[in-house]
């Protein structure tokens, strides 16, 4: 009973740091979108720039890395479903956060 609980708080655990880690590199990557665009006064220029594509796929493929670094997930745990979810939340963060900055007219 007792190892079922910590096996189970291990793997809430690490389903909240995942699930954070996702999040906030694709806020972070939205600002740095919004830095490395600098004028957003044109939003559809700014919109068009595929440096931004760019950096929100570098942010996805550094948590591959890094979960990979620090073995958060076993070599059989880690599969398609956890590729997938990461790729959504990071892109759907980004994607939602740069599109208020541009709508917003933010400066950087």
């Amino acid at each position: 009973m007792s190892t079922e609980s910590i096996s189970d708080r291990r793997e809430h655990i690490r389903s909240i740091s995942v699930t954070a880690l996702a999040a906030l590199l694709g806020v972070a990557a939205a600002f740095g979108s919004m830095a490395l665009v600098g004028d957003v006064s044109s939003a559809d220029a700014a919109a068009n720039d595929t440096r931004t594509l760019m950096l929100v796929a570098g942010a996805i493929l550094a948590q591959f890395v890094l979960y990979d670094f620090t073995s958060i997930y076993d070599d059989d745990e880690f599969g398609p479903k956890h590729y997938l979810f990461i790729v959504f939340m990071t892109f759907s963060l980004w994607f939602v956060t740069w599109g208020i900055l541009l709508t917003t007219g933010a400066v950087a």
